[in-house]
């Protein structure tokens, strides 16, 4: 593709390295840009900028947040005693997007994955079992994506669990083998984790 300057060459270039964003759809997304009033370019921009420089880790469990401690853990009506499991913070928002689950969450930062080199040690599986000793939380929820990746952690997390005699349940099967969890409707991943069954009757 030909371009009318090396200016809009060079954003359509880094506007196309954005998942699912091909170079005809940067270029128009360029030439919007272009057309729109400065103001539109600078925010987004800002945005862009607040994102990487602003954004971080809920210390406790790992998810999103413009704090040092997340909105879900630091509110008192969640139910601190149920701990669900999930990959990374998009699973966070498909489940609460159901409305339906009112504990709290650990976000595992990726799955056990050793095909492509990741173990126990690059997630953060360890400070996960240091939350048992307390006696606080009686159920833990595998909220992981069925893949043979999701399934290796789930097993693996369920029998350093099992050492603390606490509940295991993981999100009915509604849900496709192979699918990921943020690609779910909110209905069928609702009734999932609604009917979450014993992880060992899997």
């Amino acid at each position: 593709m030909l371009y009318p300057s090396k200016t809009v060459e060079n954003a359509v270039l880094q506007i196309s390295k954005l998942p699912g964003i091909g170079k005809k759809s940067a270029f128009r997304i360029a030439m919007h840009l272009l057309k729109a009033n400065a103001d539109i370019s600078h925010q987004l921009a800002q945005s862009l900028v607040d994102l990487k420089l602003k954004t971080q880790y809920c210390v406790h469990c790992h998810n999103i947040s413009d704090d040092a401690e997340c909105h879900i853990c630091t509110n008192p009506k969640r139910n601190s005693t149920i701990m669900c499991v999930v990959q990374d913070s998009k699973d966070v928002m498909a489940i609460e997007n159901t409305g339906l689950y009112h504990g709290k969450y650990y976000v595992l930062g990726g799955l056990i994955s050793p095909v492509n080199g990741v173990g126990p040690a690059d997630l953060h599986i360890d400070k996960f079992f240091t939350k048992f000793p307390s006696g606080t939380i009686n159920e833990v929820i595998l909220a992981l994506s069925p893949t043979v990746d999701g399934d290796m952690t789930a097993f693996y997390i369920s029998k350093k669990v099992n050492e603390y005699g606490i509940k295991i349940t993981t999100i009915a099967r509604g849900i496709p083998v192979g699918s990921e969890l943020d690609y779910m409707d909110e209905i069928t991943l609702g009734r999932s984790i609604e009917k979450r069954i014993n992880y060992e009757n899997i």
